[in-house]
């Protein structure tokens, strides 16, 4: 079960989240059959929304993070609610590329670096807040470390893995957001910089039996926090035969017209969730009325 916790400083001056979205991810790889390198290219913007979606503050809001970085993956979307369940896409789910320098997942191949972080957030207002940065790594947590200074003002440490088996199912993923609140006094910056240095990669705690909680306390060690709350998000998808039905009305008159034409069925499917929606030339032709 994918497990996200808050915490805050004693002095309310830093906060940070934690998230163990091992599950989430495995069903992400099982609904696209990513390959390892893309698993991990998603599995990473699927953890950073999950936990930035957990941090909005209204029920009904939602985050929607897209990376366009020009390279062989494509597109990369991931779309998170306020209690962190998400949902994700990626445009070309099979890429083979060789292992980086280090011998590890190049993450940064895939993605390519030569485009954007698209942040959009619907919090209810009349428009949603649509930020959007340079992509400067490929690496994700490097780049979403770089929106929150940029678009957001608010200086932060972000870290995110995913650890793939050999046969391409999902061992680990998880990741953690230290955010600095206005006014962190230089003592505690100094302390997370200090803890920084020398912790393990996340899928490493995680591989080791370290829970999002202990990370949490690992990621900010000799600093006192306070935790906030915590919850349990899963990869959910809300489409629906009635949203679909709107998708397709919203297309126009004249296309459902050569639909209904066709004398075929109209299959539709969804890029979350990969759940077909059929539709006869008759059904079809009820829309237009």
């Amino acid at each position: 079960m994918s497990k996200i916790v808050r915490y805050i400083t004693e002095d309310g001056s830093a906060a940070i989240i934690a998230a163990d979205t091992t599950d989430i991810v495995r069903e992400a790889e099982r609904i696209h059959k990513t390959s390892a390198v893309v698993t991990a290219a998603l599995g990473r913007l699927l953890t950073a929304s999950s936990m930035m979606g957990d941090m909005l503050k209204g029920k009904d809001d939602t985050i929607t993070l897209r990376l366009s970085g020009g390279g062989p993956a494509g597109s990369i979307i991931a779309v998170s609610d306020s209690q962190g369940n998400c949902r994700g896409y990626v445009q070309n789910a099979v890429v083979e590329i060789p292992l980086n320098e280090h011998g590890k997942l190049d993450v940064k191949g895939a993605v390519g670096n030569n485009g954007y972080l698209y942040v959009l957030k619907d919090i209810g207002l009349k428009e949603p807040y649509v930020g959007q940065t340079q992509i400067i790594s490929g690496e994700i947590a490097e780049d979403i470390t770089h929106y929150f200074a940029t678009s957001e003002q608010t200086p932060c440490v972000c870290a995110l893995g995913v650890l793939v088996n050999p046969d391409l199912s999902v061992a680990a993923a998880g990741g953690f957001i230290i955010q600095l609140l206005p006014g962190c006094p230089e003592e505690i910056i100094e302390k997370i910089e200090y803890s920084m240095r020398d912790i393990d990669p996340v899928t490493v705690m995680l591989a080791n039996g370290m829970t999002p909680d202990n990370i949490a306390k690992r990621a900010m060690k000799n600093i006192h926090i306070e935790k906030l709350d915590e919850s349990n998000p899963v990869y959910k998808c809300n489409c629906s035969r009635a949203r679909v039905e709107a998708a397709l009305i919203s297309t126009g008159k004249e296309a459902l017209e050569e639909m209904a034409a066709s004398d075929k069925n109209t299959t539709v499917e969804c890029h979350f969730c990969d759940k077909m929606y059929t539709f006869t030339p008759e059904q079809i032709r009820k829309l237009m009325s």
